[in-house]
């Protein structure tokens, strides 16, 4: 389904595609530190589908498995929603945010405390045709001079 044809462009589709075809995928409040994602995330920036899948599956990082599902969900997005073939898919938008931080106490000695923070991630990924995703990396963004 090409972006014309769609009657309502979600605004975090627009910040994360534009025009351009693709799909994305997100889970959030994912109990998991950013900076764990974020090591299993970069492993898979750029990659083609299948090699991204593939690398996930036998990642040893408990991470994987989330990002794993979460990349599945975004070839099923495309392949649906967009009518894009799994085998041209790229990786092009790989990203983790923090989420909200839960606070614990752990009772120390001598009537002491200290606070756990129990961090959470937001995993986005976006899917898109290996072509469009070359034809970006071959035309570099044009800045203003001053």
């Amino acid at each position: 389904m090409s972006t014309t044809d769609r009657r309502r462009v979600s605004a975090r589709r627009e910040s994360l595609l534009g025009d351009q075809p693709g799909a994305f995928a997100s889970a959030r409040y994912v109990r998991i530190t950013p900076m764990k994602a974020r090591r299993v995330v970069d492993m898979v920036r750029g990659l083609p589908v299948d090699e991204a899948l593939s690398l996930l599956q036998f990642a040893p990082q408990a991470a994987s498995e989330t990002v794993y599902k979460v990349l599945e969900s975004a070839v099923a997005n495309a392949e649906t929603t967009e009518s894009l073939d799994r085998a041209a898919l790229v990786v092009s938008v790989a990203q983790v945010d923090e989420g909200p931080t839960m606070k614990r106490w752990r009772p120390r000695a001598q009537g002491r405390a200290t606070r756990i923070n129990k961090r959470t991630s937001h995993i986005t990924l976006v899917v898109q045709p290996a072509d469009v995703v070359a034809e970006k990396k071959a035309s570099p963004k044009k800045r203003k001079s001053a």
